[in-house]
């Protein structure tokens, strides 16, 4: 069991909490993910890694009701325990490995929408910590759900919030702000987007119009976490690809975003998974290691 040390409401669906999870807490880098099970008859979710403690043993996770089993996962309170919290899983983002004095000489900027402003945080905050500060945007469609400011604050080196309504902050979308700043003289060398689908479709079409590489994160497309269901099957750069475990993180301008989407809505129904698994054949799933 795996007992939950601090529960926080952030908003009125997303919740945070902080786990007592040794082994993950000892292995996991930016950009992983858990598998976590409220009980022994629970659905297996997975969830990006919003910060760790190895020191404390503890990893700190987000949550956002978007189904019964999430719902059941957000009633849990501080002394509550999970039955499965199983991970690092994933592939770290790549600047982890990166040579520190060369990732020095890089200007990064994160964009984060909605619940990813919880994957982008850790990676934010390890560049920080190896004296790497960044630029990041953090986008919400108004003030009541804009998450982890403060936390934000403490390890950016500029922070700018944006809201769709107009709020707080700037005022529109996260593309906007893109613009504005590399409009204002900014100049970035890379760019990491995280958050829904159609924002990470649209930030990636503008800057490969501005030449900015970027880098996203597939993690709302995954279901099983472990390559077996084959719901995060994806094209990237023509090639299939599996959220789960050949990423969360893939160059953003060779994602297919449109198939992704389409493919998201098919597999909700059990006719739609029966179609995309006859339809794939072999390509369907990525987790039995004889498929591709």
């Amino acid at each position: 069991m795996y007992k939950i040390i601090k529960a926080k409401q952030l908003t009125d669906t997303i919740f945070q909490m902080e786990v007592e999870a040794a082994r993950v807490a000892k292995a996991c880098q930016p950009g992983q993910f858990v598998i976590v099970r409220t009980d022994e008859g629970g659905e297996r979710i997975p969830l990006t890694i919003c910060d760790y403690d190895r020191e404390r043993g503890t990893v700190t996770i987000v949550v956002q009701i978007v189904g019964a089993a999430t719902q059941m996962m957000s009633s849990l309170k501080e002394g509550d325990s999970f039955h499965d919290f199983v991970g690092p899983l994933g592939c770290p983002s790549e600047f982890v490995t990166e040579d520190l004095e060369t990732l020095k000489n890089k200007k990064m900027l994160f964009v984060a929408g909605g619940v990813g402003t919880a994957p982008v945080y850790p990676q934010v905050k390890w560049l920080h910590e190896h004296g790497i500060d960044a630029d990041v945007i953090v986008g919400a469609k108004t003030k009541e759900l804009v998450i982890l400011e403060e936390e934000m604050k403490a390890v950016a080196g500029n922070l700018y919030i944006t809201t769709d309504d107009g709020s707080y902050g700037r005022s529109g979308m996260v593309t906007q702000t893109i613009q504005d700043l590399v409009s204002e003289g900014k100049k970035y060398d890379t760019c990491v987007a995280i958050g829904p689908m159609i924002m990470m479709k649209f930030v990636c079409k503008l800057t490969k119009e501005l030449g900015l590489p970027t880098i996203v994160s597939l993690n709302p497309i995954m279901v099983d976490g472990t390559g077996m269901c084959g719901a995060c099957r994806v094209s990237v750069g023509g090639k299939v690809k599996f959220a789960c475990v050949d990423g969360p993180e893939f160059d953003g301008h060779q994602v297919d975003f449109d198939e992704a989407m389409q493919r998201q809505q098919i597999y909700k129904t059990a006719e739609g998974r029966a179609f995309l698994k006859a339809k794939e054949g072999a390509t369907h799933h990525g987790g039995c290691g004889n498929c591709q």
